[in-house]
C-alpha cells in the first residue's frame, strides 16, 4: 500500500533537498517528497493511507554500526549489574539472585564496572564466595574483557596451577599467595565457558526477539551486530535471526558481523559478505587485535603512564593475525577489527597493506587511542572506522591517568578523524553502552556526563549534532556498502525513518536530547 507521510519536519541528509515537508512510500522505497499540500494532490487517493506527523521532526532511520545484540539479550536471561555504583551494591545484588537459584546452577550475569564504584575496587574472590558459595559464578565486566569467577566456577574447570591458558589470556593471581583472585582477562574466559550449559533454542529466540523489538523503540532501523559465539555458534545464529526476520518480519535490518571461527561455515554454505537480503546479511570478519583499556590490555606504542613497563597486550603475534586477516582475503571478505591501542592500530593498518582489498570496506573498530601518521593511514576509502561516541563520558577521567595528557588529546578523537577524511560510523558497542542512540549522540555533542560542570573531555573534538546524526544515519550505510540503497531520506532509497517528541536540531541546549523519546521507528514504510 502507498502511504504519504505528512506535516513532519524531515531532515533528509540529502544535499539535493535537505529539508522536506511529507514523503510518499511506495513498495518499502521512498518515491517522491515534497510539501504536503503537493504530495496529497499528486497522490492521495482511496487505496493509500495518510499517516500525519504534526509537526515532529524526522531523520533517516538510525543504524548502530556496531553492538552485540546476542550479550544484550543477556538482560533478559541473567544479572544485569549495568550501572551499579558500588562493591557493596553489586555483592548484594549476586547475593539476591543467588538466593532465586537452585543448588549448584550458574549464576551468571553481567555488565560490572569498577570504574563507578565509591567505595574500593574489584571484589575478591572470597567476597564472591561469601554471598554466591552454592552456585558457581561467571559474570563479564561491561567491557566483556575482563571477567569474575568464585571458587566453584574455577572448581567446575579442574583449576590447578599449571594448567594452560588460552593464548591472549589471563588467570590473574594474588601477589603474595599466588593464588587465583577471581578475576580472569581475554581469552582465559573460554576456560569457564566450556562448563557453563547452554541456553535452549527457545530461550535465545525469545530473549534475542525482545533486544530487537527493544532497539527497534530506540528508534534503531538497522544494525551490525556480532553474535556467533553467543548463540551457539554460526548456523545456529543465521537460523534465529532469519526465523525472527525473515519469517516473524521483526523488520530491523541486521548484517552479522562473522567471528573468524566460523569462516569454515561461511565456505560451507557457499556465503559471502553481502549475502541475504535488504533485511538479513553477511557482513565482515570479526577479529580482536587488542584488548581493553580499563583492564590495561590495549595494544599501547608507549607503556602506560599508571602502570610502567606494560604496554598492554596483543590478541595475537603478528604473524597469526596476519594469517587470519588472509583466511578472510582468500573469501574475498572484508575484516572487521577491535583496534582500540595505537599500537595495534599500527599493527593492523601495517596487514592490510600487504593484502589485496576487497569489494566491502574494511572496518576498524573503536580506534580510541591514535598517531597523527595512523590518522593518515586511516583516510583511505577502503577503510571504516566504527566508532563508539559513549564511550568519552564512560571513560574520562581515567583515560588520562593510563594515558598522560599528551596522548588524551588524541585519543576518542571523532572530530580529527572527520577533518582528515576518515570515513567513521557510529555505533554504541551496546551492552558495553546503552543501545539508545540518543545517548551516544548527546556523547558526541558534548563529550561529558549530564550534570558535569565542564566544557567537555577534550572540547576541541566535540561533534555538532548535525555531524553527529549523520554518523548515525547516512555513514552508517558505508561499511556494509549500502550508501546508495539507505542512510538518507531519498527518492528510491529505503524508507526507514526515526520519528522524535522533541526535534534535535533546534534544541537550546544538547541535555534536551535525553528527555527526547522516539515516537515511532518506520522500517520500509510500515510504522513500528
Amino acid at each position: 500500500m502507498r502511504k504519504i507521510y505528512i506535516n513532519g519536519n524531515f531532515y533528509t541528509f540529502d544535499k539535493v533537498r535537505p529539508i522536506t515537508q511529507a514523503v510518499v512510500v511506495e513498495n518499502g522505497r521512498f518515491i517522491d517528497m515534497g510539501s504536503t499540500d503537493v504530495m496529497q494532490l499528486r497522490w492521495e487517493n482511496p487505496d493509500s493511507e495518510t499517516i500525519n506527523l504534526y509537526g515532529k521532526a524526522v531523520t533517516p532511520g538510525l543504524i548502530d554500526s556496531h553492538l552485540h545484540l546476542s550479550i544484550t539479550a543477556e538482560h533478559f536471561l541473567n544479572l544485569d549489574l549495568t550501572g551499579v555504583t558500588s562493591k557493596h551494591e553489586m555483592l548484594e545484588k549476586i547475593q539476591s539472585y543467588a538466593n532465586t537459584l537452585k543448588q549448584g546452577e550458574w549464576l551468571l550475569g553481567r555488565g560490572w564496572d569498577e570504574n563507578l564504584f565509591t567505595d574500593g575496587g574489584i571484589p575478591t574472590i572470597n567476597e564472591l564466595d561469601n554471598v554466591s558459595s552454592g552456585n558457581p559464578l561467571y559474570i563479564p565486566r561491561v567491557c566483556s574483557h575482563a571477567f569474575l569467577v568464585n571458587t566453584k566456577a574455577l572448581e567446575a574447570c579442574h583449576y590447578h596451577p599449571s594448567m594452560s591458558v588460552p593464548e591472549g589470556g589471563t588467570i590473574v593471581l594474588d601477589e603474595q599467595t599466588r593464588k587465583p583472585t577471581g578475576l580472569l582477562l581475554e581469552s582465559a574466559s573460554q576456560l569457564i565457558t566450556e562448563h557453563i550449559p547452554e541456553k535452549s533454542y527457545d530461550q535465545l529466540k525469545n530473549a534475542l526477539r525482545k533486544t530487537i523489538q527493544f532497539a527497534i523503540s530506540k528508534g534503531l532501523t538497522s544494525v551490525h551486530t556480532n553474535d556467533p559465539h553467543f548463540l551457539g555458534g554460526f548456523n545456529q545464529t543465521y537460523q534465529l535471526y532469519d526465523e525472527l526476520l525473515n519469517q516473524e518480519k521483526l523488520g530491523l535490518r541486521t548484517n552479522l558481523l562473522i567471528d573468524h571461527d566460523f569462516l569454515g561455515d561461511l565456505r560451507t554454505n557457499g556465503m559471502y559478505a553481502g549475502f541475504g537480503n535488504d533485511t538479513l546479511q553477511i557482513g565482515a570478519v570479526k577479529l580482536f587485535a587488542d584488548g581493553a583499556l580499563g583492564r590495561r590490555t590495549a595494544l599501547l606504542s608507549d607503556p602506560y603512564s599508571d602502570s610502567p613497563g606494560n604496554y598492554g597486550e596483543a590478541m595475537y603475534d603478528l604473524e597469526t593475525l596476519f594469517k587470519m586477516v588472509q583466511d578472510a582475503r582468500e573469501l574475498s571478505m572484508p575484516v572487521a577489527i577491535h583496534t582500540i591501542g595505537d599500537q595495534a592500530l599500527e599493527n593492523v593498518l601495517d596487514i592490510l597493506d600487504q593484502l589485496p582489498s576487497v569489494p566491502y570496506r574494511d572496518r576498524v573498530i573503536h580506534v580510541q587511542i591514535l598517531r597523527e601518521e595512523l590518522i593518515r593511514r586511516l583516510a583511505d576509502p577502503s577503510r571504516i572506522a566504527d566508532i563508539q561516541p559513549r564511550f568519552v563520558p564512560s571513560d574520562f577521567p581515567w583515560v588520562n591517568e593510563r594515558l598522560g595528557e599528551k596522548r588524551s588529546k588524541l585519543s576518542y578523537a571523532w572530530k580529527t578523524l572527520q577533518q582528515a577524511g576518515v570515513t567513521c560510523a557510529g555505533g554504541s558497542d551496546a551492552p558495553v553502552e546503552p543501545i539508545d542512540p540518543l545517548m551516544g549522540i548527546h556523547a558526541a555533542v558534548t563529550r561529558k556526563t549530564p550534570g558535569e560542570n565542564h566544557e567537555g573531555w577534550n572540547p576541541h573534538e566535540k561533534l555538532s549534532m548535525s555531524e553527529t546524526f549523520r554518523l548515525f544515519t547516512e555513514m552508517g550505510a558505508y561499511p556494509t556498502n549500502e550508501e546508495n540503497i539507505k542512510g538518507t531520506i531519498s527518492r528510491g532509497k529505503l524508507a526507514d525513518m526515526t520519528v522524535y517528541s522533541h526535534d534535535p536540531f533546534k534544541m537550546e541546549h544538547p541535555d534536551e536530547l535525553l528527555e527526547t523519546n522516539v515516537e515511532m521507528t518506520v522500517i520500509g514504510g510500515d510504522g513500528k
